[in-house]
């Protein structure tokens, strides 16, 4: 007497058919909703949920106006590079905030992720995760992007040039070079500014780094030493023109640093946090797709004047280099904030479709028309 064995093949299709029937079972149980929408209450960080989602799990301080955020992000995070970052939607107020941070950890048993925060005067954002967030909270993640990266392989002489929160790259760079079985092979140069030794982030890091003799650690304080003057790096670092250098920090001294390195005809690789801003116009109302109105100032950005309004704006980089926050002017004026520069939508004269703008780095420059469910190119 045989028996006959259901092939996997049997099996297989008798699961998935299984599977397929529970599944509508469960759907119509929780109609008009989407199953979907009941998982993402129960389980946000799942696989395939739509959006990236990350829940808050520690808040540390690091100086009386710095923190450091620990985030499990949802399964489908695809990692980073060193020196890469974030954008992180937090919703402050019922309004939803979209900000960009460097991600500052090493790796790490759990697959969390951190960011390290420097609290600004007047930032509503920043303010929030340093002073006010809770762990618990739930947080919207994209996918990290930069070009803020070390070369592969990595050079024989490093020089990064850092001054205050700055330093949130380099930190992410630093634990995954040192967090190797085998140290890398690399002569590494740090030097660290800031306004005095209290707001330095990483202090006693970087210490330990430079009295193990991992990097050597080069510190300016302005209240000791006084505002760093680039053409003394000569005097500070030797060796300056055989060393691959990156730099991260103020406008200001990074304007100075690339200068510098071009006269010299060295190579450098700076990442900057924020645009650098002329001085404000005249604002004025802004109206939107749906009939909004908002009165906004001639020194905020568009984008944060409507994020803070409450309206659902696109955005990327917050600082003009990924477009991802253009979109048309169908009417009106704005200002270039980088610039000053003023760009005009007339109807009947301009392209019907609107003159594309940057919403982060424009501000209204008188009454002025926007589409902000458009997208433009």
């Amino acid at each position: 007497m045989s028996i006959a064995v259901p092939s996997h093949h049997t099996r297989g299709s008798r699961g998935f058919s299984l599977r397929q029937s529970l599944r509508r079972v469960a759907e119509a149980a929780v109609t008009p909703l989407e199953l979907g929408d009941v998982l993402d209450v129960f389980h946000p960080l799942r696989r395939g949920r739509e959006g990236l989602q990350g829940r808050i799990v520690a808040v540390t301080a690091e100086t009386a106006e710095s923190a450091t955020i620990l985030i499990k992000p949802g399964r489908d995070w695809a990692g980073h590079v060193p020196g890469q970052y974030v954008r992180i939607g937090v919703d402050v107020d019922g309004v939803r905030l979209w900000r960009t941070y460097s991600l500052t950890h090493g790796p790490r048993a759990d697959r969390c992720i951190s960011i390290t925060v420097k609290a600004i005067p007047g930032g509503v954002v920043s303010n929030h995760l340093v002073h006010a967030v809770r762990v618990g909270t739930m947080v919207q993640l994209e996918q990290a992007e930069g070009e803020f990266v070390l070369p592969q392989p990595l050079p024989h002489k490093l020089l990064l040039v850092t001054a205050g929160s700055g330093i949130t790259p380099v930190i992410g760079m630093l634990r995954n070079l040192f967090s190797r079985r085998v140290p890398p092979d690399v002569d590494i140069v740090l030097v660290h500014v800031n306004q005095c030794a209290d707001t330095a982030m990483f202090r006693d890091e970087l210490r330990a780094h430079g009295a193990a003799g991992r990097i050597t650690l080069i510190e300016r304080y302005d209240d000791v030493h006084g505002v760093l003057d680039v053409s003394d790096l000569p005097t500070l670092v030797p060796d300056l023109d055989e060393r691959l250098a990156y730099g991260c920090g103020p406008a200001g001294l990074l304007d100075a640093l690339e200068a510098h390195h071009a006269a010299r005809g060295l190579a450098l690789t700076t990442e900057r946090f924020r645009t650098v801003l002329v001085e404000p116009g005249d604002g004025g109302t802004v109206t939107f797709a749906d009939g909004r109105e908002i009165e906004a100032d001639g020194a905020t950005p568009i984008l944060d004047a409507a994020e803070t309004a409450g309206v659902l704006m696109p955005s990327g980089c917050r600082m003009g280099i990924c477009m991802g926050c253009v979109i048309p002017l169908k009417q009106g004026a704005v200002r270039d904030l980088r610039n000053g520069a003023v760009t005009v939508a007339v109807p009947g004269e301009t392209d019907p479709a609107g003159v594309p703008i940057q919403t982060c780095i424009s501000a209204a420059a008188g009454a002025c028309h926007i589409d902000e469910g458009a997208r433009s190119r």
